[in-house]
C-alpha cells in the first residue's frame, strides 16, 4: 500500500521558517517528478515546486523564497520555506506523478495527509 506521509508544518511568525518532509513508503518513486502543493481554506489546490532529478520547478509566488529537494535513500522529498508571509497559511500535500515537472495536481496520484502551515503577522 502506498502511503505519502507529510510533516514538519507548525505555527510561526512572518519572516519565519519551515522545512516540511515527505516520506513515501509502499512504493518508489526515484524516477518519479515529486511535487509540492497548497491549499488555503475556500481555495482550489495549487501547485508550489517540483523536482524531477536535479531539475526544480517553482511557482512564481515563490520569488526565492522556497527550496524543494528530495533524498532518494529516504525516499523523502523537502520543502524549505523562508520569509514566510501570512498568505503562505495553507495545508501543505506532496505526491509523485511521471508527468516530469507538471504544475497541475490532476497529473498527481497517491495524495498525503497534508501539513498544516500558519503563519501569523
Amino acid at each position: 500500500q502506498v502511503q505519502l506521509v507529510e510533516s514538519g508544518g507548525g505555527l510561526v511568525q512572518a519572516g519565519g521558517s519551515l522545512r516540511l518532509s515527505c516520506t513515501s513508503s509502499g512504493r518508489t518513486f526515484t524516477s518519479y517528478t515529486m511535487g509540492w502543493f497548497r491549499q488555503a481554506p475556500g481555495k482550489d489546490r495549487e501547485f508550489v515546486a517540483a523536482i524531477t532529478g536535479g531539475t526544480k520547478y517553482y511557482a512564481d509566488f515563490v520569488t526565492g523564497r522556497f527550496s524543494i529537494s528530495r533524498d532518494n535513500a529516504k525516499n523523502t522529498v523537502y520543502l524549505q520555506l523562508n520569509s514566510l508571509k501570512p498568505e503562505d497559511t495553507a495545508i501543505y500535500y506532496c505526491a509523485p506523478t511521471q508527468r516530469v515537472g507538471s504544475s497541475d495536481p490532476l497529473d498527481y496520484d497517491y495524495w498525503g495527509q497534508g501539513t498544516q502551515v500558519t503563519v501569523f503577522s
